[in-house]
Order: structure tokens, then sequence, then C-alpha cells
């Protein structure tokens, strides 16, 4: 994506490889774009990066609504000899 090369270009000397940094400077220019703009790089997206965006998108918030609901873990768990411990 040109405007991630264009970041690592503006950014690659004070980035340290933390995964904070890389937060920090996304949550930042983030917040600073209207919808439209936000919209627009994704329409100069390829298709495969879109599908990368998006799919990163939905296992993350399919974690977080696991984690939330509990899913797969039962009601109430009572172990296999049918004793409580």
């Amino acid at each position: 994506m040109n405007f991630i090369d264009q970041l690592y270009e503006l950014y690659k000397n004070q980035l340290t490889g933390d995964e904070e940094d890389v937060l920090i400077i996304v949550s930042g220019i983030l917040s600073e774009l209207t919808r439209e703009e936000m919209l627009a790089l994704i329409t100069d997206m390829t298709r495969e990066e879109i599908y990368q965006m998006l799919g990163t998108y939905m296992v993350d918030k399919l974690r977080v609504k696991l984690v939330e609901k509990g899913a797969g873990l039962p009601d109430a768990a009572v172990p296999p000899d049918g004793f409580t411990h």
C-alpha cells in the first residue's frame, strides 16, 4: 500500500521496532482522518490488501466476542468424576 510506504519513509528514523511505536503512529494518524479520507485510502487498496485488512479486523472482533461470551467454555463445568473439588 502506497500510504504505508509513505508512512514508513516519514517515520523510519523514529521507529524502534516496538509495536507500541506503530500503534501510537497509526492511532494518531487515523484519529486525524475523516471517514471520507479513510474510505479514499481503502479505494486505493488492492483486493488482497482489503482482504487482509477485513480478515484481520474480523478475526480480532470474533476473538473479543468469544472472550466476552465465554464461548467454548461450559456454563457449569462439572469434573468428569461428577464431584466438585
